[in-house]
């Protein structure tokens, strides 16, 4: 029987810049295994191949999403005998704590025809360059949406009741944990909960949520309180024992978007644009803050400035995926030129290596739960 696959993102094209929470999500493995080497040199497809062979065999893995290639992954992790595999070139470089004893780099670049690259190198360096350029226009187009978003917060902020809003989390906070302490050290990771990738935003709530019995909805405005709502769930959390999911927003990563406590069968995650969703099962439950803490009518009397701010706000982010998509486009071409000169049959070798020493890890791991 087949393991059971999470999808998230722990990179993110955001208003801040790339954000990386890759060092959250690979923290205590036993094992992780670094690959370097030019794009269209295999990596993903290498992770991708042995995710499928350990899912099969009943494994559960994770998938690390890259949001910079819808079709691409940045890493795979193997859980339960605490082993993963990285991509760790630019821009989520990866810094080893124990090289050699948990990190061991795998060189994909012994795959490739140096001769072949030297001869397109003016090519290569244009492209890199293009490419680099392509991202710094779209993060500056996200950093004025952010401005705009906050243009648009204000009119929510200035009519919201905060002794409500705080009273409103309060009781979630009780609800959910009833002051119950586990009386253990919380086990914490950071993820974002979607990203804005070349095919416009994109999140795996309905895969990260599928075995969570009680799911909250988070519905509201911008400035409505979400966030801080969240982040205080997240802090009790944390101080009662309990292991705790934080997932970021893909457009502001100080912001958060949904905090998971899977020892309670708890989820609560913002759902509104662009990652809306909406309650499909009899356990699901909305959490309304316009109503619960914004002033009645304040949508009907902003409503004019509101459509303004959101039309500009739209037209911003769609632009900034634009230059994404176009760095995607740039990207291939870059892909093109290191295939071309690609031993493919040095890279499955490299993949065989790589499995036998999961295999190795495992029956230790084995071994060891034996005794």
């Amino acid at each position: 029987m087949a393991g059971a696959v999470k999808n998230y993102y722990a990179g993110g094209n955001t208003a801040k810049g790339f954000h990386n929470l890759f060092d959250s999500n690979l923290k205590n493995l036993e094992r992780l295994f670094i690959l370097k080497g030019g794009p269209g040199t295999g990596k993903s497809t290498l992770m991708k191949k042995i995710g499928e062979e350990w899912l099969n065999k009943g494994f559960n893995i994770e998938y690390i999403h890259c949001s910079s290639d819808n079709n691409s992954i940045d890493g795979v992790i193997i859980r339960d005998i605490q082993v993963g595999i990285v991509d760790g070139t630019a821009p989520h470089v990866i810094e080893p704590t124990a090289p050699g004893a948990v990190e061991e780099y795998v060189n994909l670049g012994d795959a490739w025809d140096s001769k072949k690259l030297t001869c397109h190198k003016d090519e290569i360096i244009n492209l890199t360059n293009q490419i680099s350029d392509s991202f710094q226009t779209a993060y500056a187009l996200f950093s004025q949406g952010l401005k705009i978003h906050d243009e648009w917060e204000v009119f929510y902020i200035q009519n919201m009741d905060f002794v409500e809003a705080n009273k409103l989390t309060e009781e979630l906070i009780e609800q959910f944990f009833g002051g119950v302490s586990l009386n253990k050290k919380s086990n914490v990771v950071h993820r974002f909960l979607g990203a804005a990738t070349p095919k416009g935003p994109v999140d795996f709530i309905q895969n990260l949520t599928a075995d969570i019995e009680n799911r909250y909805f988070l519905k509201g405005r911008p400035g409505s309180g979400k966030s801080t709502m969240l982040k205080k769930i997240a802090a009790n959390a944390e101080n009662l024992g309990y292991d705790v999911e934080i997932y970021h927003c893909g457009f502001d990563p100080n912001s958060l978007d949904m905090v998971i406590c899977r020892e309670i069968g708890v989820a609560i995650f913002d759902s509104t644009a662009p990652h809306e969703h909406f309650p499909d099962r009899e356990t699901d439950k909305v959490v309304d803050m316009y109503t619960r803490a914004i002033k009645p009518g304040t949508d009907e009397k902003y409503a004019a400035k509101i459509s303004e701010i959101q039309e500009r706000y739209s037209a911003k982010m769609k632009e900034a995926t634009s230059y994404l998509a176009h760095a995607k486009e740039l990207h291939d071409q870059l892909e093109n030129v290191y295939i071309e000169a690609m031993d493919f049959s040095v890279l499955n070798i490299k993949l065989e290596e790589i499995n036998n020493e999961i295999f190795r890890i495992q029956e230790n791991v084995e071994n060891v739960k034996g005794k």
